[in-house]
């Protein structure tokens, strides 16, 4: 039996459920999610290997017109990941009343990078809408680009994620695996670390402050003698008053972050994990171009 394998990329606006997508597709979580739109900001890449092929998703940040350096940065994430990718799977929300309208301007900012290769159209969270609505919302779909697959899933619920599978395995080229079987992502365990830190953020706290925010990871190591992982971690933030809101009244909400991050962080290593929080400020760091390479947006 040949092997299959490849890049998919995962590309839509913001909200449109790409990471709860990956996380459904992989079976595990490895994308942070939160309500709010923008919370991924990286190249992401999720590694599912079968018994004949391997498939590597390119978990993107939803595409929006810049407003500052690091939404520009992130915007060239999900371009390469475009570009590099051998299927394109657009993300749209079927409960969206303009998501037609909205994919139709997603597709046409990233169209010079899909001629030829197989560009699928996912209408996600069918399980908001009527089974009977799902049908003229394909149909709909087929006016503003020749799909060559267009599926209708609920990444939550998880319907139809199985089929979405194996149309991806049909798509891909033949070729070797990336990465070794065991391999879940191109990230470490640091990497993760900061992130669920950074999805705590966005769950607590409201309006810019988690956009304001970013995390650094000072010290990771585990015990010799003990199984417990010991981290140093540092939220950092543009304002005073947002490092005030962050720590909260007597280190309440600080501390309320660093218990809900240090549980996620212990399912993710399966052993007790020790987390020390600290909250720096960096003045306008997310139009700073040396910061934001400082901080590991590359």
């Amino acid at each position: 039996m040949s092997f299959k394998s490849g890049y998919v990329a995962l590309v839509g606006e913001p909200n449109v459920g790409k990471s709860t997508l990956l996380n459904s597709i992989l079976g595990q979580k490895l994308s942070i999610v939160s309500p709010k739109p923008q919370t991924t900001r990286h190249k992401i890449a999720g590694i599912l290997t079968g018994q004949n092929y391997q498939v590597v998703f390119l978990d993107t940040p939803g595409l929006i017109k810049p407003a500052y350096a690091l939404q520009e940065v992130m915007m060239t994430f999900s371009e390469s990941a475009v570009e590099e990718a051998d299927i394109v799977m657009f993300l749209a929300d079927a409960g969206e009343k303009n998501a037609v309208t909205k994919s139709s301007v997603v597709i046409s900012q990233l169209k010079s990078s899909l001629p030829k290769k197989p560009v699928f159209m996912v209408i996600n969270k069918i399980d908001l809408i009527q089974k009977a609505d799902i049908l003229p919302i394909i149909e709909k779909f087929n006016t503003i680009h020749s799909f060559d697959e267009i599926v209708p899933v609920s990444a939550m619920t998880g319907e139809n994620i199985d089929d979405l599978k194996e149309t991806i395995v049909k798509y891909l080229p033949e070729g070797n695996a990336f990465y070794p079987e065991d391999y879940m992502s191109d990230r470490d365990e640091r990497f993760f670390t900061s992130e669920l830190i950074r999805e705590e953020l966005f769950k607590y706290f409201k309006q810019e402050i988690p956009y304001s925010t970013t995390v650094g990871i000072e010290e990771f190591r585990d015990s010799d003698t003990t199984r417990k992982t010991f981290i140093r971690a540092v939220i950092y933030v543009e304002r005073n008053s947002q490092k005030g809101i962050i720590i909260g009244k007597g280190g309440a909400a600080l501390k309320r972050v660093g218990q809900n991050a240090r549980r996620a962080i212990e399912e993710m290593t399966g052993h007790e994990a020790y987390l020390e929080l600290f909250v720096k400020v960096e003045k306008d760091w997310r139009d700073d171009p040396d910061k934001i390479k400082k901080f590991g947006y590359r």
